[in-house]
């Protein structure tokens, strides 16, 4: 087994049989210096936020070059040696297939895939077919997490967002993701979300106040990404020693 292969087994493994109190958590590292801090606290892997790389970058978030992304990337990956996940937004406009195999490159064994672009839903069976292109070209080389816009672009009633998530949900683990994410999902429908979904979800939690990642397991959390919350932690902190300084 090659390397890369023993680092999304061990991904999908982290994945698997994980008790309701006890999710995945994957803190979000947006360069080679904050990936080894998160290693050395000893998570077993790490997933990158678009918008925290973007920052590091000196881009606003979704306006990141995809070569400058992926670049980022293979530096984060090259820092520690456990699995990473990429957060390469909507796919930069690049076919599946090649897409896949420059993700490949990084030494990423993950991705997490949008289903808008340009603030708009995407019209979801051509989005699974999409996300169906990608499994393909990947085989099972990369953990797929499909994120889901519904709570952010679509539905304003968490109701009724909860049941397009579901809806499309359902299209694209029939299409080969190994996760689904619906981003923005109040805690108050994680257990509709839980009920009506097949896998893993992915919820995004919070760095302070708001439920701890036991509580947002035991809603339904199969893992927890922060987004850019930890980048926008550490500037802040920056911010505050300069200050400091300053005086």
């Amino acid at each position: 087994m090659t390397r890369a292969g023993s680092k999304v087994d061990a991904l999908r493994a982290l994945h698997r049989r994980r008790s309701p109190d006890d999710p995945l958590v994957l803190p979000g590292p947006w360069d080679a210096a904050s990936a080894r801090v998160f290693v050395g606290a000893g998570f077993p892997a790490l997933a990158t936020p678009s918008a925290g790389v973007a920052a590091c970058l000196g881009y606003e978030d979704g306006q990141t070059p995809a070569d400058e992304m992926f670049a980022a990337v293979a530096r984060i990956v090259r820092a520690v040696d456990v699995p990473v996940s990429a957060d390469i937004e909507s796919g930069y406009g690049i076919a599946p297939e090649e897409l896949v195999e420059r993700l490949l490159e990084t030494g990423a064994v993950g991705c997490n895939l949008e289903d808008s672009e340009g603030g708009v839903l995407k019209d979801p069976r051509a989005h699974a077919d999409w996300l169906a292109r990608v499994r393909h070209a990947a085989a099972d080389r990369l953990f797929v997490n499909a994120r889901i816009d519904t709570f952010v672009r679509g539905e304003h009633d968490p109701k009724q967002a909860a049941e397009r998530a579901i809806e499309r949900a359902a299209l694209y683990v029939a299409a080969g993701a190994d996760c689904v994410y619906p981003i923005g999902a109040p805690t108050d429908v994680l257990p509709l979300l839980r009920s009506g979904i097949q896998g893993p979800i992915n919820v995004h939690g919070t760095v302070a106040g708001g439920p701890s990642p036991t509580e947002l397991g035991e809603l339904g959390a199969t893992r927890i990404t922060f987004g850019p919350q930890l980048q926008r932690g550490a500037a802040q902190a920056l911010r505050d020693i300069a200050a400091g300084l300053a005086r």
